[in-house]
């Protein structure tokens, strides 16, 4: 048991659910007004009071009320949308962002977007939103397999819902496209067509959905007999000139390769381009298989071999999983893995 697990134990009922100002000063041996000054910065209160007052807040999962409406009701209305300031809104970010706030129209709450940074902390806007209380729930994505920021809500019984999947996500909500069957009728699609040298460009590995593309991908291709190599000096998240750049410098070293699997939409069009500039023409002596959530591709290239991904849907589903989980955290998990179709 972790240091944190042993000051939750310590929670009187209905304590656990929301920590309180009280909570903190009858465990810390402090005033309530000390407690609170501190949280507050006041300039009167010691920075070693302050350090060990905040630690303990925030090991306990204590969210100071910020409004009126919390004040009343110990709700925000408020869920938090947290996205990277990279997602490709051509083909993910706005599009789940809008079907979310779409869903929630008819209810009380309003979506916040809380963005973060490539080279931040992901952990850092999720425990900004908990330590502030500035939303009732959390819908995030670019899950990893073992998510931090997962097990973070989790121990404070915060209410979420994620797009994609932990390896082991039993008692979380989630919607994920089944990223495995994707990478199994691509497989299929270019072995009709007598593909036998297939690159994937894949999204980055940390993240879960890209480990279960490759890992079908390459199960299904060694079935099929054939070879699948992932692009190793860019991923789908990469930025278009350096995509478009690293293909053309694989399938210089790699002329052999007659289908390219691609995660995104602006990979696709770089991955493409790239073809194109060595002279190789889509659908004759070279397949390009890609996901894309709304018409895009087929008037760039009519060509291309595409699978639907309904993106609204999960945004749709999304939020109404986390406001189970903040209505009525009683019930099961809302889940769903859709296959491509």
């Amino acid at each position: 048991m972790t240091d944190e697990s042993k000051l939750r134990d310590l929670l009187k009922p209905g304590e656990r659910e929301r920590p309180t100002l009280k909570t903190i000063a009858r465990i810390s041996g402090l005033a309530v007004p000390t407690v609170s000054r501190a949280l507050s910065d006041a300039p009167d209160i010691g920075q070693d009071t302050k350090k060990r007052v905040r630690e303990l807040a925030d090991q306990l999962g204590y969210r100071p009320n910020r409004a009126g409406l919390r004040l009343r009701t110990g709700k925000t209305n408020v869920i938090a949308i947290v996205i990277r300031t990279e997602d490709d809104v051509m083909s993910h970010g706005l599009r789940l962002i809008t079907a979310i706030a779409t869903e929630l129209r008819q209810t009380p709450y309003h979506v916040i977007i809380t963005p973060y940074f490539a080279d931040e902390d992901p952990l850092a806007p999720i425990r900004y939103i908990v330590q502030t209380g500035s939303a009732d729930g959390i819908i995030m994505n670019r899950i990893q397999p073992d998510d931090p920021r997962v097990n973070y809500l989790r121990e404070r019984n915060f209410p979420f819902a994620i797009h994609g999947r932990t390896s082991d996500c039993a008692e979380i909500p989630y919607f994920d496209f089944d990223n495995g069957e994707y990478g199994r009728q691509t497989i299929e699609l270019i072995r009709k067509r007598g593909r036998r040298n297939m690159l994937l460009i894949a999204p980055p590995l940390d993240q879960n959905y890209a480990q279960l593309m490759v890992a079908a991908a390459r199960k299904f291709g060694t079935e099929a007999g054939i070879a699948v190599r992932v692009l190793e000096t860019a991923t789908s998240d990469s930025q278009a000139k350096e995509i478009e750049e690293s293909t053309l410098a694989f399938l210089k070293r790699h002329p052999e390769t007659d289908a390219i699997m691609s995660a995104s939409v602006p990979a696709t069009v770089s991955a493409t381009l790239a073809s194109e500039a060595l002279g190789r023409t889509v659908g004759s002596d070279m397949d390009i298989i890609a996901k894309e959530s709304r018409p895009f591709l087929e008037g760039f290239r009519k060509e291309i071999l595409i699978i639907r991904e309904d993106i609204a849907e999960a945004g749709q589903f999304l939020a109404r999983a986390v406001l189970q989980a903040i209505d009525r955290p009683d019930l099961p998990p809302m889940q769903k893995l859709v296959a491509p179709g």
